[in-house]
């Protein structure tokens, strides 16, 4: 893992319950969830992102404006 010199910034938007070392780390959380075909929590509401489900599906269902 690289220092994020925005993680402080970055984790004051973060909603994602899950614990990870990508936590804060936008940069590194987006390239992973985008290999595994999904997207971060940062895009759902706090109801949607505790379903920890990341597919389109649910990006649809749970979307954050």
């Amino acid at each position: 893992m690289t220092d994020c010199p925005k993680k402080d910034e970055n984790l004051k938007d973060c909603n994602c319950t899950y614990s990870c070392s990508k936590k804060g780390r936008c940069c590194e959380c987006v390239a992973y969830h985008r290999s595994q075909g999904e997207f971060p929590a940062c895009f759902f509401t706090a109801q949607g992102e505790r379903t920890y489900d990341r597919s389109f599906a649910a990006l649809q269902k749970y979307h954050r404006s």
